[in-house]
């Protein structure tokens, strides 16, 4: 008995040392992305287009809330003293959506009130559909990279159970590996749809201040043409 006992251990000890001696296997991010597949090509592509809409959307709404803090000011004083065409100067100078709806409606002055509102009203749809243009895109891209990471896993993981099938000797390493081999791009996925929706209500709420800000001098704009000479 006691002889078998140390037989046993004798033969375990090695064992254990060409365990230890055997290097672990170091897991780096770009090998980990290579193992997703075919599928992480579109879900990159889903990304780099992410990035891209957003810095120029962010850039061009940005622009669009900028401007000359006493601009009201000086177009109440000019409309006020009957210079128009400065005041009409004064706007064209002035790059910015609720410059180009006071100019729409300082060239309607003459007309009835209601139609420099309508005109005014008008500008201020089409400057808004500007703002607005390719959020749909970010939008789309955040509910489907989840799903294409999805896709990604249930393709990999029936390339996984079919290299089972077909292997002669199935091992726990051969599952778990093709297992988070597939899980791979369930992550990426989810990860550009997270970046994807925090980008899309970080320019929705960039648009949602120009829309306060174009309001608000809508509104000024035409109590000053209410005002009594």
């Amino acid at each position: 008995m006691y002889l078998t006992l140390l037989q046993i251990t004798a033969d375990t000890i090695p064992s254990i040392a060409d365990l230890e001696a055997e290097p672990a296997e170091k897991l780096s991010l770009i090998s980990l992305v290579m193992k997703g597949g075919l599928i992480m090509i579109p879900i990159a592509l889903l990304l780099l287009t992410t990035v891209f809409v957003y810095f120029e959307r962010f850039f061009t709404i940005s622009k669009a809330t900028r401007g000359d803090k006493n601009f009201m000011l000086n177009i109440r004083d000019y409309i006020s003293n009957g210079n128009i065409d400065a005041a009409k100067m004064l706007c064209k100078n002035t790059e910015t959506p609720y410059a180009r709806m006071i100019e729409k409606g300082i060239m309607r002055i003459g007309t009835p009130l209601k139609n420099i509102e309508v005109a005014v009203e008008n500008v201020g749809k089409l400057e808004l559909y500007r703002m607005e243009k390719n959020l749909a895109v970010i939008a789309m891209i955040a509910g489907v990279g989840p799903m294409l990471g999805f896709l990604g896993t249930v393709t990999g993981m029936i390339r996984a159970f079919y290299d089972m099938s077909v292997s002669d000797q199935i091992s726990p390493k051969l599952l778990s590996s093709g297992i988070y081999e597939a899980m791979v791009t369930t992550v990426a996925g989810l990860v550009v749809g997270i970046l994807a929706n925090l980008a899309y209500n970080s320019l929705l709420s960039l648009v949602e201040k120009v829309i306060y800000k174009m309001e608000a001098t809508t509104v000024e704009f035409m109590d000053l043409l209410q005002e009594p000479a």
